[in-house]
This record gives C-alpha cells, sequence and structure tokens, in this order.
C-alpha cells in the first residue's frame, strides 16, 4: 500500500539554496547530484548491490547508483577530513608534548524519524571500513539511551519518546566524553524495536575505533545558555563533522505511515512485538493510527527540536521522492 505525497519533488536547486539564504552570502555551498558526484574522482565503488540491499533500512530503496553518485564523494570528503584532524591532533600532541594516544574521529547524523538515517549511517560504515588503511568504524544509535519506559511513564512522557527529554543526556555525554579521551571498552546501553524499550543489562562495547558514527534525531541538539557562563556541554560538541538527512516533510509523512504499514505486515504480527495490537486492526483504522503517531508524537518532533537543527550541520543531504539525494549542501570552511 502507498500513499500519495501532497507536493512535488522539491528538484530545483535555487529552491534549496532558499533554505540557506543567497547563495553570495550563504555559510552553505550548493550542488546537485551530478555536480556531487564528479567530487568521487578515482575513489572505488567497493559495494555490491546485494550488499547495498542488506544494508538498507525498511522502505528505504537506496540503489547502488546511489552509493556512486552520492555516497563515494562524501567518502572521499570525510577522508579529507580525517587525515586533517590526524595532522593537527599530532601537531597539538607535539606543541603540549603530550603521549596520549589519538581518539576518535566522530560524525553525528542526524534527521527525522523515517528519512534514512539508519541507511546513510550503515553505507557509510561500509564505505569507509574499506578504505586503504582499514580504519576501524563503530556504529552506535542514539535509542539505546533513551530512559526506559518504565521511567517514561512515571514521568507521564511516553507520548514525548524521542523528544530530546525521554533521552539520559547524562549518559549520552558521559559515552561520548569517554570515547573522545580515547578510552578502552566504552559501553553503550542496546534498544529493542521489538519490545520498544531499553534492554536490561546488555550492552555494545566500543573499544577505541578510529571513526565512530553517532546516529540519531536530535543529535544536533542544544539546550538554553546558562547566564553564568558555565560549561553545557551539547551532544555536537563531541562531533568533528555532522550530517543532516532532509526531505520535504510531506514525503518523510509518507514514509513513515508506508513503513508502518509494512511493519504492521510483517514485525507487527510477532506477539512479542510492542505494537502487535496494530497488526489485528482495520487496514483503515492502522492507517489512522499512523497519521495520528505522525502528526501528534513525530511531526511535532521535527517541527519542536529537528528540523531547527538543520543549519548546524556540516552537510546536509536533501531526499526526492524517490528517496535518492537530489542536493548537497556543504558549509564553507
Amino acid at each position: 500500500m502507498t500513499i500519495e505525497a501532497t507536493t512535488g519533488q522539491a528538484g530545483q536547486k535555487d529552491q534549496f539554496e532558499e533554505l540557506f539564504g543567497d547563495p553570495d552570502f550563504s555559510p552553505y555551498l550548493t550542488f546537485t547530484a551530478d555536480e556531487w558526484s564528479q567530487f568521487r574522482a578515482d575513489t572505488p565503488l567497493t559495494l555490491t548491490e546485494d550488499e547495498v540491499t542488506r544494508l538498507r533500512s525498511l522502505n528505504d530503496p537506496i540503489a547502488l547508483d546511489d552509493v556512486r553518485q552520492i555516497y563515494l564523494s562524501l567518502s572521499r570528503l570525510l577522508a579529507s577530513h580525517v587525515e586533517s584532524a590526524k595532522n593537527l591532533f599530532d601537531q597539538r600532541r607535539k606543541f603540549l608534548s603530550i603521549k596520549r594516544s589519538k581518539t576518535p574521529f566522530i560524525i553525528g547524523i542526524a534527521g527525522s524519524v523515517a528519512v534514512g538515517k539508519s541507511t546513510t549511517a550503515r553505507i557509510l560504515r561500509e564505505l569507509l571500513t574499506r578504505w586503504p588503511a582499514s580504519p576501524k568504524v563503530d556504529l552506535i544509535t542514539t535509542d539505546g539511551f533513551l530512559l526506559p519506559n518504565a521511567e517514561l511513564r512515571r514521568q507521564n512522557i511516553m507520548d514525548r519518546k524521542g523528544f530530546p527529554e525521554s533521552f539520559d543526556r547524562r549518559a549520552v555525554l558521559e559515552f561520548l566524553t569517554h570515547i573522545k579521551a580515547g578510552r578502552r571498552n566504552v559501553q553503550a546501553p542496546v534498544y529493542s524495536h521489538m519490545v520498544y524499550d531499553v534492554v536490561p543489562d546488555e550492552f555494545i562495547t566500543v573499544d577505541q575505533p578510529d571513526i565512530l558514527i553517532f546516529e540519531g534525531i536530535n543529535v544536533l541538539q542544544v539546550s538554553d545558555l546558562p547566564r553564568d557562563g558555565k560549561s553545557v556541554p551539547f551532544v555536537s560538541d563531541f562531533f568533528d563533522f555532522s550530517i543532516y538527512i532532509d526531505a520535504e516533510e510531506d514525503l518523510i509523512q509518507r514514509w513513515y505511515v508506508e513503513r508502518f504499514m509494512r511493519l504492521r505486515d510483517t514485525a507487527f504480527r510477532d506477539p512479542a512485538s510492542f505494537f502487535h495490537r496494530y497488526s489485528e486492526v482495520s487496514e483503515d483504522a492502522a492507517l489512522a493510527i499512523a497519521l495520528d503517531l505522525w502528526k501528534r508524537i513525530n511531526l511535532a518532533n521535527l517541527h519542536e527540536n529537528i528540523l531547527p537543527t538543520r543549519l548546524r550541520a556540516d552537510l546536509v543531504l536533501h531526499k526526492g521522492a524517490d528517496h535518492s539525494v537530489d542536493l548537497v549542501a556543504l558549509r564553507r570552511i
């Protein structure tokens, strides 16, 4: 089942530039997909069609051509940033006469629910791992840092799940602080989408990767600044490079509802699924539920917390109706 988008694909470069202001004064340079693809130079395509199929998320039909056109150039750009960061670290270590080992390069990926963050993160991880130097690349999502459902219910914010207040912000900052400090065997909590909750006493161990990809809807979120000038660290303070996945609002709604309806016919049918009850209602009722969840929770979160962070990203990937990236904005240096 599909739902028709209410507006057409925003495919004109000048429309995208309006989001970032006058091109002569904007902090961003903007490129069409064809223009961006030229920057891949001789970067080899190391993924196969089968591998791309395995890496993509449900209802996110990224194709090998998308990898070739967009992600190879991005991989090449990130390679230059990682190398520059390493050189700067070596210079600072020499200047300060310290012997500490290098710290991981952290890439943050933000964007709405259902916009394709997870697919982008997994594709990038595979491409970066296959660089000639074979760096160690780990991927962590913020889902595991959500407060347990019992705590969300205690605070009466289950309907705010995914909003900034539903995360254990202290745990996120502690995790990233330890990663940036170069500590070994740093643990991140695990989240189960099946039971829709954090898994007690289960962790992913991150052991001094060369690159860490940190993906989540609110990773570019900021909080109010203190009047006394004391430090209030943001998650993005730990990022060396940040990416925002963007699309027109009506398209994201369409993708969210389509994914919900597909899950209703698959994962939701498992009695262990938190959303099993939605598989037992009529198709029209399920569609109404999906639209209500989108408008009442996910759209509100997009407007209040996610979209306002778009211009904080180093790179914005804008998707068209077919899920492929059609426009790219890169922050000037």
